[in-house]
């Protein structure tokens, strides 16, 4: 590890000691709103870099735009994903970005977090309540109500599907809304979503046709992923085989990563982008996406193709993909058979996804 490294783990251990409590002292107080329509600027605080991650707060942005359909929101986030994401969310205003590598832009860096102070927020919101940034920002931020993220009674008593990433920060906020006067919500949580446009998905579908020329049905696979969540090459290798075997009448597309690298040995015909939305809308031509968990994982449920996730050491109830036939599995308690037992219930289904009704 080094020099940098080091100082970086430091930093976040020191910052999660100080900022652990923050929002705590005040979290039992309650407030009155009169008027929805009161609310008209929110900040949304994930600074985060990672694709997964900002697509994990795609279902949040949506339900503030249900609750608050009048609002205008700004991220405040890390990179330069975000703008990529959320280019057609019309509620999304301002995309703050902290730099990636804070410590090779130390003037931007501290430039963004200072301009957080030029805006005036109705409420501000830190998504992630173990996150030490979000709640420095939330903080930080010039808003008259903020939500830290903690919730005072115990959610995973009340629904079955709390622990995942993406929808407990929710739940967290629709009791939080209740403080501020609002009926508490019940209904589902919306998928992620990438808001492909319809001539998106038309350039993603000739693409698709050019690799595979044909009019079969296809399964795209994804076999890279980062540190102990990336399958062994050997093990990729035999779940191809078996693939193409079980699925003769099928293509077998693979999306490649950033690396550019198969754990296959492109042994498929392959597509390689470094367009997250190009990726998105050749994935939500296809019928089924098998990968490890991963941003292009949670990229192929946010373009609404059923999503099986192989799991070997993340949280399956943290990170599994769900809605539209979707589904984690994993893969050191199931054999083969039962994987495509899943894949067989999934593709007899039929896809089911938003992009598939409407193009």
């Amino acid at each position: 590890m080094g020099v940098l490294s080091k100082i970086n783990v430091a930093r976040r251990k020191l910052t999660q000691t100080l900022t652990k409590n923050i929002g705590k002292v005040n979290a039992d107080h309650s407030f009155t709103l009169v008027d929805r329509n009161e609310i008209k600027r929110i900040l949304i605080c994930r600074p985060n870099a990672r694709l997964g991650n900002l697509l994990l707060i795609t279902p949040f942005v949506q339900e503030l735009e249900e609750i608050f359909p009048n609002s205008k929101i700004d991220l405040f986030v890390k990179g330069f994903l975000a703008p990529v994401i959320f280019e057609n969310y019309d509620s999304v205003d301002r995309i703050i970005q902290l730099p990636i590598k804070p410590f090779s832009s130390l003037l931007k860096y501290f430039a963004v977090w200072i301009s957080l102070k030029k805006y005036k927020y109705d409420i501000a919101i830190n998504v992630d309540q173990g996150s030490s940034s979000g709640r420095l920002a939330t903080k930080f931020s010039n808003s008259k109500f903020k939500f830290f993220g903690d919730l005072p009674f115990s959610a995973n008593l009340y629904y079955g599907d709390y622990a995942h990433i993406a929808k407990y920060p929710i739940y967290h906020f629709r009791d939080y809304a209740t403080k501020l006067g609002f009926e508490r919500r019940e209904q589902s949580i919306a998928p992620l979503n990438l808001k492909l446009t319809s001539v998106e998905i038309i350039k993603g579908r000739q693409t698709l046709q050019k690799l595979v020329n044909n009019y079969k049905k296809t399964i795209c696979v994804f076999t890279y992923a980062t540190g102990a969540k990336c399958l062994s090459q050997d093990w990729w290798e035999d779940f191809y085989a078996g693939l193409k075997s079980g699925y003769e009448n099928f293509n077998i597309i693979e999306i490649l990563p950033i690396e550019n690298v198969s754990q296959i040995g492109f042994k498929a015909p392959t597509f390689y982008s470094k367009n997250i939305r190009e990726i998105g809308a050749v994935i939500a031509n296809t019928d089924l996406f098998i990968g490890a968990d991963s941003g292009i994982m949670h990229l192929a449920s946010a373009v609404h193709t059923p999503t099986v996730g192989l799991f070997s050491v993340s949280s399956l109830k943290k990170y599994e993909p769900y809605d539209n036939n979707s589904i984690g599995v994993d893969v050191t308690s199931l054999s083969e058979k039962e994987y495509f037992k899943i894949f067989n219930t999934i593709l007899d289904n039929g896809k089911s996804g938003l992009y598939s009704k409407a193009i």
